[in-house]
């Protein structure tokens, strides 16, 4: 698992520390994000996934909204099996 809290920071690495981070021969990647999934798509790849809030305007306790929309253990499991060819296509 990696914390990727700034994107800035983590490309202002050298290619090196990137790499050791996450590794390039590593294609199977699933990025959780509790807002926008814009721009995990450049570190999860083509072969990866995000779980995600790609809309907004709901209001309630966070385990009520996180369900509401679909930001579960469940939805992250089913996205790394499908990541790892386990689970359907989207």
């Amino acid at each position: 698992m990696v914390s990727l809290p700034s994107f800035d920071l983590f490309d202002a690495q050298p290619r090196a520390y990137r790499d050791a981070v996450l590794p390039p021969s590593i294609a199977a990647r699933v990025a959780v994000e509790a807002a926008v999934t814009f721009g995990w798509e450049r570190y999860v790849g083509a072969s990866g996934g995000v779980v995600g809030l790609d809309r907004f305007g709901a209001s309630a306790p966070s385990p009520e909204i996180y369900q509401r929309l679909g930001l579960t253990a469940e939805a992250v499991a089913a996205e790394a099996l499908r990541v790892l060819g386990r689970g359907p296509e989207r």
